[in-house]
């Protein structure tokens, strides 16, 4: 067959592709990030609004003199309690941030649950419309506590949510992704500017291809990681910067990795690429072997 006759049944077949648009579902976009937005807002300003109004005003502001602020105890109580009523409510903000994307997050599961699978962007469907809401709803909440003063809490709200799964003791760092089917075990970190993602577009304007990531415990991933979708990686795995998993890879784990895509990365290797001794090995080694049979003997208890 010649070149131009294989370019020809390419066309053919491509042209016989049903295309559709993909429906946006405004009103889910703006009812989502609205309530969101505005009510979490809405309750602890009236807390701010009635502490300034009926307390800080009165006790603080309206004070004949700036000795009188010091020397009476309403003075004193209002002065040194205004920043833990900050803070307080900035805490009742991100509670109603996480209880509101919920409510709308379970809304969105019982009409089409997330799985594993690829979804087709040829034909509409609930499970296309439903992954693109989802996928705006947790942009804000994450956002709001990655950029604030307390991002440890981002794993409590992935939890809360039910985005992802994040064990005892887990760390996730500030990246563009882990927002969502993310299965974390124990005391495991996610570094710095990773890219743990669940869902990848194939192509341009290819097909959704949507499976979990699951990653054990005692696994430490330094920074610049890349995981693509359905990677599944076991206990006491470290990967080392920059390094990167291809779709549906299976890190046996208890070993190093490194480059793209990822690899086990023997003693010499780890030695030469983190500047370490033999000595340093083996230190590694001992605590690793002794965390192990801690283990084992708590899982015997």
């Amino acid at each position: 067959m010649s070149q131009n006759s294989q370019l020809n049944d390419i066309k053919d077949s491509e042209s016989t592709i049903e295309k559709h648009e993909i429906n946006l579902q405004f009103h889910w976009y703006a009812l989502g990030f609205g309530t969101t937005y505005l009510l979490s807002w809405l309750f602890p300003g009236i807390i701010m609004w009635m502490y300034i109004q009926f307390l800080y005003i009165p006790y603080f502001l309206n004070a004949e003199s700036f000795i009188i602020i010091f020397s009476s105890l309403e003075g004193i109580i209002v002065s040194l309690c205004f920043p833990i009523a900050l803070i307080v409510s900035y805490f009742i903000h991100l509670f109603f941030v996480a209880a509101i994307t919920k409510f709308w997050w379970k809304i969105t599961e019982r009409i089409s649950p997330s799985k594993n699978g690829i979804i087709p962007r040829n034909i509409p469907s609930k499970t296309l419309n439903l992954y693109h809401i989802r996928s705006f709803l947790i942009k804000y909440p994450k956002h709001a506590f990655n950029k604030g003063p307390f991002p440890w809490l981002i794993t409590w709200l992935y939890n809360f949510i039910g985005c992802n799964k994040i064990g005892k003791g887990s760390v996730i760092e500030e990246q563009f992704g882990a927002d969502k089917g993310i299965i974390m075990g124990e005391n495991s970190y996610i570094g710095v500017n990773s890219g743990f993602s669940s869902h990848a577009v194939d192509g341009i304007f290819g097909d959704i291809s949507y499976f979990k990531i699951k990653v054990g415990d005692n696994v430490t991933t330094s920074a610049l990681n890349c995981i693509a979708p359905g990677v599944e990686i076991n206990d006491d795995s470290y990967l080392l910067p920059m390094a990167g998993a291809t779709k549906h890879n299976v890190l046996k784990g208890n070993n190093y990795y490194f480059g793209v895509p990822l690899r086990r990365a023997f003693p010499r290797k780890v030695m030469k690429y983190l500047d370490l001794s033999e000595d340093d090995l083996k230190k590694a080694e001992n605590f690793k072997n002794k965390r192990i049979n801690q283990k084992k003997v708590n899982n015997d208890k």
